[in-house]
């Protein structure tokens, strides 16, 4: 059996600096560092407790419920390496936050992605499982992202992402010099004519770790580009962030309505009202 380099029982995580006192059992989960100040603003409270690389980690609550968020940097690869460290020091609900691509017609710039499963056109997870194991979101996660963005009501869409390594040659994007992967012209129809709604980076990682882990996962995302039209504007980024974070506080309350039930899982004969 193969040693390992690092004790990844240590109390404090190697890549986030973080041990169990520092995060909630919810953790949302941006991409971007700079994302986390405007997560955080709808907060009741929060303090920064992480900061290495990428990785930024702020806890605090928000209508009582405790809510913690760290930012994963760009790609599946770092995003896994959060899922890990934040699993091992307590967190079992993960939320990713971010950006996105629409591919589907009615689909507006500012519009928010909820994703029920997601396309692991990504490395990161196939070193964890077989390809063919399903990148799925929790149903719970999926079911608090919906009634969140209905109380906002903010325009949503539910639906399937596809995930990818690349930003440019595997989204269909020409390179550098205009160089094109192969495929490259025929990938967003085709994802298109199967019903993938999105395209981003790191969902389909982050569902697949969560489930392989027993753990509970989902992202929300805002489109920032409509590969319909070829739009692209950073407009609405603060619906994500409060989406999920209405969110954390229903699945709070949706727990809490299941332990009274004596239900194991949230389902439509229960009621937050």
């Amino acid at each position: 059996m193969a040693r390992n380099s690092e004790d990844p029982n240590a109390d404090v995580q190697y890549h986030l600096e973080v041990g169990p006192e520092d995060v909630a059992e919810t953790a949302l989960l941006p991409g971007n560092p700079e994302r986390l100040e405007k997560i955080v603003a709808f907060w009741d409270d929060h303090e920064i407790r992480g900061h290495h690389r990428e990785y930024r980690t702020a806890t605090g609550s928000y209508e009582g419920t405790p809510i913690s968020v760290t930012s994963t940097g760009i790609g599946s690869p770092s995003a896994a390496i959060a899922v890990e460290e934040l699993a091992r020091v307590g967190v079992d609900t993960f939320v990713r936050v971010g950006s996105c691509g629409a591919i589907q017609p009615g689909m507006a710039v500012g519009d928010l992605v909820i994703t029920t499963g997601a396309v692991r056109q990504e490395g990161t997870s196939d070193e964890y499982v077989r390809a063919d194991y399903p990148a799925t979101a929790d149903q719970e996660v999926v079911s608090a992202l919906v009634a969140a963005a209905e109380r906002l009501g903010y325009d949503y869409h539910t639906g399937v992402t596809m995930s990818s390594d690349s930003f440019y040659a595997g989204q269909g994007r020409p390179g550098f010099g205009g160089f094109e992967a192969a495929g490259a012209d025929d990938l967003v129809e085709e994802l298109k004519a199967a019903n993938v709604a999105n395209i981003e980076m790191e969902a389909s990682a982050i569902l697949t770790l969560a489930n392989l882990y027993g753990l509970r996962a989902g992202a929300v995302c805002t489109v920032y580009a409509n590969r319909e039209t070829g739009e692209f504007r950073t407009e609405g980024e603060s619906r994500a962030a409060e989406t999920a974070t209405l969110a954390t506080h229903l699945l709070a309350k949706m727990d809490a309505v299941k332990r009274e039930a004596g239900a194991d899982r949230w389902h439509a004969g229960l009621s937050l009202e």
